[in-house]
């Protein structure tokens, strides 16, 4: 495979194309060619830089977003499926050096090979071009899906940004008082959220956390 193709589209011009060579070497090829070096330890340094960048980016990206949001946020798009994911938006199954088993698998097309293949080549990028090169791979492939996460993560997660909003302030943990109606196969359940004894919002749901997710929206109105 040509590996100045990969490289336009990675977006990285390789000084050193043996770093790049080597971020494709899985171990089980690395086993039937005297085992030569494999990509882990190249993943394991992409792995870091992949961490660093994406909390850097998200911090400043998103300035508004509470600690934990930001948390899950970095998780959103440093896991295996998004990191084969953006493996596969490059291209980069085809090029993965397999052992004769493991291709006979299809494992080109294996998330976990295709994460830690995309986690080595940035490793690779790192070492070939510093920081700035790795980070800017980092934005190009990975960080445009934060925009989509932030939105999921705003939807889904009001209990946690009114936690951390009492917490800003120095007010009390919320408190969730929870109620049912209706028959076992049809139960609605009634969320009303206090701090510090005075009731913020109340929501329902077909399931306790829906309830309280649905008050922990209206409190957080509440208190804008």
């Amino acid at each position: 495979m040509d590996l100045d193709e990969l490289s336009e589209r990675i977006g990285h011009r390789f000084e050193r194309s043996e770093l790049l060579d080597r971020a494709l070497a899985h171990r089980s090829w690395c086993a039937e060619h005297g085992d030569a070096d494999s990509n882990e330890r190249l993943e394991f340094l992409g792995d870091a830089v992949l961490g660093w960048a994406i909390a850097d980016i998200a911090f400043h990206r998103f300035a508004d977003v509470p600690e934990g949001q930001l948390t899950d946020l970095r998780k959103s798009v440093v896991n295996g499926h998004a990191l084969a994911d953006a493996a596969n938006d490059i291209g980069l199954g085809p090029f993965i050096k397999l052992g004769k088993g493991e291709a006979a698998a299809d494992g080109a097309t294996k998330p976990t090979i295709l994460s830690d293949a995309f986690e080595a080549v940035l490793g690779a990028v790192y070492l070939d071009g510093g920081a700035d090169a790795a980070f800017a791979v980092v934005e190009r492939h990975v960080a445009t899906r934060l925009a989509d996460s932030i939105d999921a993560i705003r939807t889904l997660d009001h209990k946690t940004e009114l936690q951390e909003r009492c917490a800003r302030h120095d007010r009390p943990a919320p408190v969730y008082l929870l109620t049912s109606s209706g028959p076992d196969h049809a139960k609605m359940f009634t969320a009303t959220v206090t701090v510090d004894g005075d009731v913020l919002g109340s929501g329902n749901g077909r399931s306790k956390k829906a309830a309280e997710q649905v008050a922990a929206e209206a409190a957080c109105r509440t208190l804008d």
